[in-house]
This record gives structure tokens, sequence and C-alpha cells, in this order.
């Protein structure tokens, strides 16, 4: 199907998605908190508790996350208002069609044909130049429901490769209505961070990959060098400004060289590149939180 074949029957199904999408009811803001739409490796939510004190003494600023990831910090502390970024442009696609009314209606089911037939389909929109597409988005929702510990990954052509994952079941979605209204106040870009609209005042958390090597989750990888670009910038900003990252020599070196404030924490089991689960400590560095 065509990225204008696609169109034509998005828009015939389009009245039926929207009446289902009012028959639900939205849940409370209590279930956004613990619900984020995708299953995310590395996700935060675990620090949570730590960057949400930070935060209440700062929330009349705008939040920003350069590497808003899966959306657990963002989701948990429900901003008014929010700039999210992320180095994964199929993620901002997929935020940015849930802000603009989307449902499931791909085949979505727990079976290893589908999803190498799926993913082939993504790895073609993407080859195509139609990445940006919703289709692409629901596509990318169901390979991150169904692969291996819903990893992100991608070969050097570009093509989603993470292997199907070995699970009891799957749960997915029909809609994500529930995070419409919450995500039509914020903005979603995917941009380096160099070049993102930060405002003198914005209240910054920055969760840059970890300090390892990363090379396969977005094009031109993660490497050193972005770790101390990455740090040399947010330390220059005058708000307030969290960042989370591994707690590796070099690391604490940079953040500690920068004017940070270091904080430890023993972070849960992690998943690794090659989906090894090794326990990580955390640094978690802070500038102008008066």
């Amino acid at each position: 199907m065509t990225c204008s074949h696609w169109r034509c029957y998005r828009a015939l199904v389009a009245t039926q998605a929207t009446v289902r999408a009012k028959e639900r009811p939205a849940p409370d803001s209590s279930t956004l908190r613990s619900k984020p739409p995708l299953k995310w490796a590395g996700g935060k939510r675990w620090l949570v508790p730590h960057i949400e004190p930070l935060w209440r003494r700062q929330q009349q600023r705008r939040y920003v996350e350069p590497f808003c990831g899966g959306l657990a910090v963002a989701l948990a502390l429900q901003p008014e208002r929010a700039l999210l970024n992320d180095l994964n442009p199929h993620l901002i696609n997929f935020y940015k069609q849930i802000r603009s009314g989307l449902a499931l209606e791909i085949e979505a089911r727990y079976e290893q044909k589908l999803f190498y037939e799926q993913r082939a389909r993504f790895n073609q929109l993407i080859k195509t130049d139609c990445a940006g597409t919703k289709e692409a988005a629901q596509l990318f929702y169901y390979l991150n429901r169904t692969c291996f510990n819903g990893l992100c990954r991608f070969n050097r052509s570009g093509e989603f490769n993470v292997p199907f994952g070995q699970y009891k079941t799957v749960n997915y979605a029909t809609d994500f209505h529930s995070y419409r209204k919450l995500f039509r106040r914020w903005s979603f870009t995917n941009q380096d961070l160099a070049k993102l609209p930060i405002e003198s005042d914005d209240f910054i958390y920055g969760d840059p990959p970890y300090d390892v090597e990363f090379t396969t989750y977005s094009a031109g990888g993660f490497t050193w060098e972005d770790q101390v670009r990455t740090a040399e910038l947010l330390a220059r900003h005058r708000g307030p400004v969290v960042l989370s990252n591994q707690a590796t020599k070099r690391i604490v070196n940079l953040y500690r060289g920068l004017g940070f404030k270091l904080k430890f924490l023993d972070a849960p089991r992690r998943i690794n590149s090659n989906g090894n689960r090794d326990p990580a400590r955390e640094v978690l560095a802070s500038r102008n939180l008066g």
C-alpha cells in the first residue's frame, strides 16, 4: 500500500475510529502517569521520585527534555508546557500522530509471522520516505510491543532489526485517545540539542544515552564527543538543569568539572545492548536549582 493509498484508506475509517474513541472513557491522570504508550528499554520511571521534588519548585517554567524516550518522566510530571525532543524520528512521529489522533487499524497480533511481515512493511516505508505517516506510527507501536524486550535498534541501512520477542501474551491498544489532550499542550521535535529553541528560564531534564557504545538507536550514533558536547551545552543554560546518566568515571569527572551537583543512586537492573540485564549505578546531576 503506497502513502497515497494509505491516506485514502485512513479517510474511510476515520469516522468509525472517532466513534470508538468517543465511546471509550478517558482515564484519569493517575492512569496516564503509570502507563506510557510504549515499552522503553532504559526508561526513567524509577527516577521520578528523585526528579519530582526538584520539578515541583520550578513547575511554573516550561519543561524541556532533549532525549525524551518513552516519556515516563514527562507523563509523571505532567507539565502544563513542554518541549519534548528525541534523536529517533520514528518515536517523535508516533507522538505527533497521537497528538493529531491515532487509532490502531493495522493487523496487531502476537504472532511471529505477522511480526516479520509488519517489520518488513515498516522498513519499506522508511526506504520510500513514508516514515512520517500514521501507518508508520502504528507499525512502530506494534513492533515496539512485540519485539525483543521493547528494544529500538536500526542497522546501518536505517532498517529496524530487532527480532521477535518471547512473551506469554501481548496486549495492544486500539487507540491513543487518552493521551491526545495532554499531548496537544506539548511540542514534539526531532532535532540536535544545539538547534532546540530553548529559552533561558526553561527547566531542562536531560537523559542522554548511557555512556556505553551506542550506535544503533538513531543515525550517527551517540559518541563520547556527543556526551561532552551535551554536558557543555546544558552547563551553559541559565535556568534549572537536571541530568541523569550511568555513573562511569569519566561521566562523573565531566559533570563535576562543569559545576554540576552530583547525587548517586542505585539504578534497577537495565537492558544493555546485547539484551543482558546488569545492575548499573546512576548519577543525577543538577545546576541552577536555587
